[in-house]
C-alpha cells in the first residue's frame, strides 16, 4: 500500500533554510513571499491489509526514524483514503 509522510519543523522552531529562501526570493523580486517552511517528504510502499494498518505502521516508522519528535511533526497519507 502506498503511503506518504510529510515531516516539518514545529511552528515554534526557527527554520534557517526557510529564512534563507525567503531572503533569496526577496532579492529576486518576489517580495510577496512572507514565509517559507522547509521539510522532508517520504514515500513508503508497505505490506498492510487495511489503510488503518498502513497508517499505524508508517506512523511508528515516522516516530522512531523519520521525524525528530522534539522539533518536528509529521503527517501520514495513505492511498485510498
Amino acid at each position: 500500500m502506498k503511503t506518504r509522510v510529510f515531516v516539518t519543523l514545529k511552528p515554534s522552531v526557527f527554520d534557517p533554510q526557510g529564512k534563507t529562501i525567503v531572503d533569496a526570493l526577496g532579492s529576486m523580486g518576489y517580495a510577496g513571499v512572507r514565509d517559507v517552511r522547509q521539510g522532508k517528504y517520504f514515500e513508503l510502499d508497505v505490506d498492510a491489509g487495511t489503510a488503518d494498518e498502513a497508517r499505524s505502521l508508517v506512523s511508528e516508522v515516522a516516530d522512531k526514524l523519520l521525524a525528530n519528535p522534539v522539533i518536528e511533526s509529521y503527517r501520514v497519507e495513505v492511498d485510498g483514503e
